[in-house]
């Protein structure tokens, strides 16, 4: 198999060496490890399709992978296999200022593109301190939820280039018409010529084939940009807020933080976090207004005075400015924060707290948020986590007609027992939930199946699909309900 597979990409390319296979068997998730037969690092769609021809003639596994950190689970070889890394795959084609798009390889990250959008003027649609090696295109496709609320179904994403199961290369939406990339299309339609095929690849974990570039929608850097700060005890008010403010387009970024995720955020140091969290109130709603490229005063001073009309007649015990009290300078530091991933030289939020984090998250009708967290709460006080060292962190989507709650459990990863609680906390908060009616619209995992399960027809629809496409069960097998 390395022979054959060494043919395609080079020897250099291909590694069954113990060191390599090590690193590709676990990832930062609670799941145990599995270990691949091999890794292949494919510099092209030609290779990735010959990789993945040869596989589906030999029954191979194949797990496609493009970020440099994993967080779920779902990339680990759970029944070996090779492991397809497409991190060579880091070309950005092109940035179309017309079109408001970008179109690039699996293997381009955050901080690559962000950086190559700045010179431009640019800016991604990007969800909240991305890590800057994770690939832009994984989260794309796993629908990574956003900051910005600007856009009606929080979709960036355009066309896409997929090789199936048999090693045939596809492209979707308007990328699919003669002439692609040199004619009119640009790529800029997701949904068509013919079925909505992107929709195949989103959340589908590598199972259905492999995306190797995409186009992505993006937005002008604003020309002007305020933020605001409402320290929040009453979580119920200020949702009544968001339902008030959202759906009049007000605002570009919006979102709600507990002092612990803030706190773990903004500390300059882990020292820091402590007292910061101490300090913070119970909760933090963060909205950014910003006027783009055109009318830029007239549209700030427009939303300036909607809110302030909005808040002296209908919420005037809610206190919004663009200080928080007690914390001079927040949004200085915050503000460039939510346009850009983590910083490479310093540990990533969630892992710097206590070395692992565990994340609930899924979606709901931001009125039930509260109670959906009082569940949280209650599941957690019985395994013995602390209720204050709890993250939350709420996102509002689709201007406020659903969100995305996040719960965070932070956790030494070396110690054993404290591991196991965290799983079995994660396990029995996330079952509580789902009865409650909490849309797990992303599993991964143990609750992957769980949800299968829950969904009957859809399931079986799901494997109608799936035989269409790898008759074999060659792509990454084991997840979901593969």
């Amino acid at each position: 198999m390395l022979d054959e597979l060494a043919k395609i990409v080079g020897k250099e390319n291909v590694s069954n060496s113990r060191e390599d296979l090590l690193r590709y068997s676990s990832d930062l998730s609670l799941l145990p490890s599995a270990s691949p037969n091999a890794v292949v690092w494919p510099g092209s769609t030609e290779e990735v399709a010959k990789v993945v021809t040869y596989c589906n003639e030999k029954n191979i596994p194949v797990v496609p992978v493009s970020s440099r950190v994993h967080v779920h689970g779902s990339t680990i070889p759970k029944q070996g296999g090779v492991v397809l890394d497409l991190l060579r795959m880091n070309k950005l084609f092109e940035i179309d200022l017309s079109n408001r798009l970008v179109r690039f390889e699996a293997g381009v990250t955050w901080k690559q593109l962000t950086e190559a959008l700045k010179e431009k003027g640019m800016r991604p649609i990007m969800p909240l301190l991305p890590r800057p090696d994770r690939s832009v295109l994984t989260d794309a496709l796993e629908r990574e939820v956003p900051t910005s609320i600007v856009y009606d179904y929080g979709e960036p994403t355009q066309s896409l280039e997929i090789v199936w199961a048999n090693g045939s290369i596809f492209r979707s939406g308007s990328a699919s018409v003669n002439g692609f990339p040199e004619s009119n299309s640009r790529g800029a339609n997701p949904s068509g010529p013919g079925l909505d095929f992107y929709r195949f690849m989103q959340g589908a974990q590598g199972t259905m084939g492999i995306v190797t570039w995409m186009s992505m929608k993006i937005e002008s850097i604003p020309k002007i940009d305020k933020i605001f700060f409402a320290p929040i005890d009453d979580l119920s008010n200020a949702i009544d807020f968001l339902y008030r403010i959202l759906p009049r387009r007000i605002g570009q970024e919006c979102l709600l933080l507990n002092n612990v995720d803030l706190a773990g955020i903004v500390a300059d140091k882990v020292e820091d976090f402590d007292t910061l969290c101490a300090k913070l109130p119970p909760w933090t709603l963060v909205l950014t207004i910003g006027g783009l490229l055109r009318r830029p005063q007239e549209k700030i001073a427009y939303e300036e005075k909607f809110l302030t009309d909005v808040l002296r007649n209908e919420f005037p015990k809610m206190l919004l400015s663009d200080k928080l009290p007690g914390f001079p300078g927040i949004g200085k530091k915050l503000l460039p924060m939510l346009r850009t991933p983590w910083p490479t030289d310093v540990k990533y939020w969630k892992n710097r707290l206590r070395g692992g984090c565990q994340d609930i998250f899924f979606i709901t009708k931001p009125e039930k948020a509260p109670d959906f967290i009082k569940i949280v709460e209650t599941v957690a006080a019985k395994h013995g986590y602390p209720l204050a060292d709890i993250g939350k962190y709420i996102q509002p989507i689709e201007h406020n007609r659903a969100c995305h709650v996040e719960f965070n459990f932070f956790y030494d990863p070396e110690n054993e027992q404290e591991k196991t609680m965290i799983a079995k906390l994660n396990r029995e908060a996330s079952l509580a939930l789902m009865d409650a009616g909490a849309f797990f619209s992303r599993p991964y995992g143990e609750l992957a199946p769980i949800v299968f399960d829950r969904a009957g027809n859809y399931t079986m629809a799901l494997k109608r699909v799936k035989k269409v496409f790898d008759p074999n069960n060659i792509m990454n097998p084991g997840n979901l309900c593969f």
